[in-house]
C-alpha cells in the first residue's frame, strides 16, 4: 500500500471518528457504557433541556443539573449531587453496577445516587422533552426512578408533587441556600394534606404563605386562579389517601415554570426572550403583606386596603393592647365573652345559646377539618352540636369545613373567597332573640299602620291618576314617577321599554349597605360596588353621585340606550333603581374588572398575551358594528376606552358606560353638539374641536385603544416626553422609520405573530387618520383585520401626532380648560 493510500484511508477514519463525536453529543441516555465526564452534555430528543455539569454565579464548585437547552442563560431546574459538590473537573455522571445513576468523582467516591433498591444491570437513563430524567431498564422499559420525583427549587410542567398523610411521604420543592449554593435551604413548599389539601410554603416547620384549600377547580385563597390558572391546574386523590398536584399549560412553546428561591419568594417565571433574554415574574405569591401566613395572630383579619390592616374578629379584642396599638400584631386576639359550652365546663350560669356571626368573602384560617356534610344547614348543625367547633364554612366543591382550633390567616378579599361563620357568645351578637310576644304585638300594631296607609296612599293615588301629567315607569314592586320634561329628551328616538326596578332596600342588602370594601371603583357618574342577591347572583351598582357632573340625562341615556341592546359584547343591564333621591343602575358583574387594570399594570399584563388581546380586539369591533349598524338603534358610544371594557370570566370584552351615548336616525350621518363629552386622548380631532361627532368618531376611539393593546401604553404616557405627544405621536414615528416592532410590548413580540400584530398597527394608523373621511368603517376595520381585505391603504399622518409649542399649548389652555391627561370623563367643554 503507497503513502496516499495510507493518508486517505488515515482521513476517512479521521472523518468518521468526528461523525462519531458529533452523534455522541446528540444522544440523550446515559448507560453503563455510556457515561458524562465534565463538561460533556445529554440533550432530551426534541433539543428542549439539556443534562450536564455546571457552576452556580459566584461557585467553582461543579454539579450535575438540568437546564433549558434553547434559552441563553443557564439556569437549573433540577440538581442531583446538591448536598455534596464537586471542587474539580473530575465528575462524572454514569450508571453503576447495581444499575443506579450515580455522580462520582476523580477518586470513583459515589457523591450522589438514585438509590434504587432493584436496579437492573441494563439500566439507562433518559432525559426527556418535559424536563424529566428517567432511569430504566432497557429490556422491559419500566421506570425505576425519575428526578420528578425529587424536585429541587423548580417546579416545570408535568412534574407531580405528592403528599400522602398515611405513608408520611411527601415530595415538596426545597429552595437554595443562596444563589450561589443550591444545597437544601430553609425554604419548602408542599401540598399539606393533613387537613383539606392545600399548598403550603414553609420557613423550615413554619408556615409563611398558603394556597387556601382546593375545591376541585382552584385553590380559593389565591383570587387570581378564578381567571387565570383555571385551566393549567390539578389536584387529584391518587386513590391511595395521597394527593397529587400537576400543572400543565396547553402551549409547549411557553417556557415557563415556578420558582422557590433561596429567601422564600415563590412564584411564576417565564422566559422573555424579546427582553434581551432574562427570566421575568408573571405572579407572586405575596401580593401585600396580608398574604403573609398569620400577619395579624390568631382570631384576627387581614385587609391590605385598610389602616392599619388588621383588625380583630366581632368579638375578640387585642390579647395585649399595647403591642396591637403599636402595630405588632403577632400575638392576636381572644374573646370578650365565653361561650355557653366554656360556661358550663367552668361551673358558670348557663345564659343563653351562642350563636354564629358570619365574615364575607375571606380567605378561610389555616388546616380545617373537613366533614362528610354535603348541605350548608347539616354543616351548620355539625359545628352547632359540637361546642369544640368554633367556626365553618361551606364553599361548592369542598363541601362542610370546620375549625376546633385558633382560627389564624383570614384575608379580606374585595371579591372571592368564602364565608366564614364565626361561633359568638349570645351577648356578642346583633341579632338577638326578641320575646314572641312582644315580637306578636308590634306585628298587629304595624299591620294596622300599614293598612291605613296603603287605603290613604290607594286613594291619593287614584285622584293624582287623572290629572298628573307624570310618566309612570314599569314597576317591580312600588311605583316610580318621574318627572316628562325630565327623560323627553331621550326619548325623541325611542320609547321606554320594560325594565327591570329593583327597591333600593334590596340594593342595601346586596351591597352591605354600600360597604366601602365592596366599592369596585370610582367614574365620572359616580362610585361603583359590587354587590351579591340572595339567590348568589353578583351585580355591579353604579350609584348616581350628588356631586357627579353627570346627571339625570346620562342616566336616562344609559337606562334608554342599554336596555334595548342585547349583545355578547355589550355589558348587560340586569335593572335600576330610582327612589327618592337615588338612581342607581345595576349591571351584569365582570370578575376581571376593566381591560385598563390588565393592559397598563406591568405584572398583570402579562397574562394578555397575543391570541386573548386580539380576541379582545376582534370582540370590541362586534360591539361597535352590533351599535353601529346591526341593532335596532343607531348608536354611537362617544366614549370608548381601555376601562370602559370590562371583561369577564374568560377574559372577553364587553364594552359598557352608555352614558355619553346618542342615538341616530337611520339616514343620519353626523351630528353636532354644544357639549363635548369623552375623554382626552380618544377624542376625533372633529368632535374635541368643533364639538362633530359620527360613527368615525367612535372609529378614532378603536384605534388608539387598538395601539394601545398592541404596545400596552396609555396614549397619555407620553406627556412630558420630548420625543412624541402621543402614542398616536409615537406610532407614527416609527411607522416612518420602518421600525414598527419597537412598538410592540415586549411580553407578546413572538415572531410567528408579528405579521398579524403588525397588520393590527396599520389598521390602527388607518382608524386615527386626522380626517373622518379617510377612516374606514367598523365593518371595514373586521375585514381589514380579518385578511379579508389583503391590500391596505397607506395610511395618512394620524390626528395629535405633532408637539405642540409652549405659545401654542398656553394659548389653548387660555382659550378652553386645560387638557385632562387621566381618564376622567370630560363633560364640560363647548364645542366651537
Amino acid at each position: 500500500m503507497d503513502l496516499g493510500s495510507c493518508t486517505s484511508i488515515i482521513a476517512l477514519h479521521l472523518i468518521l471518528y468526528c461523525f462519531c463525536l458529533e452523534f455522541g453529543a446528540s444522544i440523550d441516555t446515559i448507560s453503563l457504557s455510556q457515561f458524562i465526564r465534565d463538561p460533556e452534555t445529554i440533550v432530551s430528543a426534541g433539543k428542549k433541556f439539556e443534562l450536564g455539569f455546571f457552576s452556580p454565579v459566584n461557585s467553582t464548585n461543579r454539579y450535575v443539573a438540568i437546564w433549558y437547552s434553547n434559552i441563553s442563560i443557564t439556569t437549573p431546574v433540577w440538581v442531583a449531587n446538591r448536598n455534596k459538590p464537586l471542587n474539580d473537573s473530575s465528575g462524572i455522571m454514569t450508571i453503576s453496577e447495581d444499575g443506579n445513576l450515580v455522580v462520582l468523582n476523580g477518586q470513583k467516591e459515589t457523591l450522589w445516587s438514585s438509590n434504587v433498591s432493584t436496579g437492573m444491570n441494563d439500566s439507562r437513563a433518559q432525559l426527556m422533552d418535559d424536563g424529566n430524567l428517567v432511569l430504566g431498564g432497557s429490556e422491559n422499559g419500566n421506570s425505576l426512578w425519575q428526578s420528578f420525583q425529587e424536585p429541587s427549587d423548580t417546579y416545570i410542567p408535568k412534574m407531580r408533587l405528592t403528599a400522602n398523610p398515611r405513608t408520611g411521604k411527601k415530595t415538596p420543592l426545597t429552595s437554595w441556600k443562596s444563589p450561589s449554593d443550591p444545597s437544601i435551604g430553609s425554604f419548602s413548599l408542599g401540598i399539606d394534606p393533613s387537613s383539606i389539601p392545600e399548598v403550603v410554603l414553609w420557613n423550615d416547620s413554619r408556615p409563611i404563605w398558603r394556597t387556601g384549600p382546593w375545591n376541585g377547580q382552584v385553590f380559593i385563597g389565591v383570587p387570581e386562579m378564578n381567571s387565570v390558572y383555571l385551566d393549567g391546574f390539578n389536584l387529584a386523590d391518587d386513590g391511595n389517601g395521597g394527593f397529587t398536584l400537576s400543572v400543565g399549560f396547553a402551549d409547549e412553546s411557553y417556557i415557563t415554570n415556578f420558582v422557590l428561591s433561596s429567601e422564600g419568594k415563590f412564584g411564576q417565571v417565564f422566559w422573555d426572550d424579546m427582553n434581551e433574554g432574562s427570566w421575568r415574574y408573571q405572579w407572586e405569591s405575596v401580593q401585600d403583606e396580608c398574604d403573609v401566613y398569620g400577619k395579624c395572630g390568631s382570631f384576627a383579619s387581614c385587609d391590605a386596603k385598610n389602616t392599619p390592616i388588621c383588625s380583630c374578629l366581632k368579638g375578640f379584642e387585642p390579647k395585649n393592647a399595647d403591642e396591637w396599638n403599636s402595630r405588632n400584631w403577632t400575638h392576636g386576639c381572644v374573646r370578650r365573652k365565653a361561650m355557653r359550652c366554656e360556661r358550663i365546663q367552668n361551673g358558670g350560669e348557663l345564659g343563653k345559646e351562642d350563636g354564629f356571626s358570619k365574615l364575607e368573602r375571606v380567605k378561610v384560617p389555616g388546616f380545617a377539618e373537613w366533614s362528610s356534610s354535603i348541605t350548608e344547614q347539616k354543616c351548620r348543625d355539625d359545628c352547632w352540636n359540637n361546642c369544640s367547633c368554633i367556626a365553618y364554612a361551606y364553599y361548592t366543591g369542598i363541601y362542610c369545613m370546620l375549625w376546633k382550633g385558633n382560627l389564624t390567616d383570614i384575608k379580606k378579599f374585595s371579591s372571592g373567597g368564602a364565608d366564614l361563620y364565626i361561633r359568638l357568645a349570645y351577648t356578642e351578637l346583633d341579632n338577638k332573640k326578641i320575646n314572641m310576644k312582644v315580637i306578636i304585638s308590634l306585628t298587629v300594631v304595624v299591620g294596622a299602620i300599614a293598612i291605613a296607609i296603603c287605603v290613604f296612599y290607594s286613594w291619593r293615588w287614584i285622584e293624582r291618576k287623572r290629572t298628573s301629567k307624570k310618566v309612570l315607569l314599569p314597576k317591580r314592586k312600588h311605583p316610580i314617577l318621574l318627572d316628562e320634561n325630565v327623560i323627553q329628551d331621550n326619548l325623541n328616538h325611542v320609547k321606554l321599554q320594560e325594565l327591570p326596578l329593583f327597591s333600593l332596600q334590596m340594593l342595601i342588602v346586596a351591597t352591605d349597605n354600600f360597604n366601602t370594601a365592596n366599592k369596585l371603583g370610582q367614574g365620572g357618574f359616580g362610585p361603583v360596588y359590587k354587590g351579591k342577591f340572595p339567590d348568589g347572583q353578583e351585580i355591579a351598582l353604579k350609584r348616581l353621585s350628588r356631586a357627579s357632573g353627570q346627571g339625570q340625562e346620562e342616566f336616562m341615556t344609559e337606562v334608554v340606550v342599554i336596555s334595548k341592546l342585547q349583545h355578547m359584547n355589550l355589558v348587560r343591564l340586569l335593572g335600576c333603581c330610582v327612589e327618592g333621591e337615588e338612581k342607581m343602575l345595576v349591571y351584569e358583574y365582570m370578575p376581571n374588572r376593566s381591560l385598563d387594570a390588565f393592559l397598563f399594570d406591568p405584572s398583570r399584563k402579562q397574562l394578555l398575551d397575543w391570541k386573548k388581546r386580539f380576541n379582545i380586539v376582534e370582540g370590541i369591533c362586534r360591539g361597535l358594528l352590533y351599535l353601529h349598524r346591526d341593532s335596532r338603534l343607531r348608536i354611537i358610544h362617544r366614549d370608548l376606552k381601555a376601562s370602559n371594557i370590562l371583561l369577564d370570566q374568560e377574559l372577553n370584552p364587553k364594552i359598557s358606560d352608555f352614558g355619553m351615548a346618542r342615538i341616530f336616525g337611520r339616514n343620519e350621518d353626523q351630528a353636532d353638539t354644544g357639549r363635548v363629552v369623552g375623554t382626552f386622548g380618544y377624542m376625533s380631532p372633529e368632535y374635541a374641536m368643533e364639538g362633530r361627532f359620527s360613527e368615525k368618531s367612535d372609529v378614532f376611539s378603536f384605534g388608539v385603544l387598538l395601539l394601545e393593546i398592541i404596545s400596552g401604553r396609555k396614549n397619555t404616557s407620553f406627556y412630558g416626553n420630548e420625543e412624541a405627544l402621543s402614542l398616536l405621536g409615537y406610532a407614527w414615528k416609527l411607522w416612518n422609520e420602518g421600525n414598527i416592532a419597537a412598538l410592540v410590548d415586549p411580553g407578546i413580540s413572538y415572531p410567528s405573530f408579528h405579521e398579524e400584530i403588525f397588520r393590527c398597527v396599520h389598521v390602527g394608523l388607518l382608524c386615527v387618520q386626522e380626517f373622518a373621511k379617510d377612516r374606514p368603517a367598523i365593518f371595514t376595520v373586521i375585514s381589514m383585520l380579518n385578511s379579508e381585505i389583503v391590500d391596505l391603504p397607506t395610511p395618512k399622518q394620524p390626528a395629535f401626532s405633532e408637539r405642540r409649542s409652549e405659545l401654542d399649548t398656553a394659548s389653548l389652555q387660555h382659550d378652553q380648560r386645560p387638557e385632562s391627561i387621566n381618564n376622567v370623563t370630560v363633560t364640560l367643554l363647548s364645542g366651537r
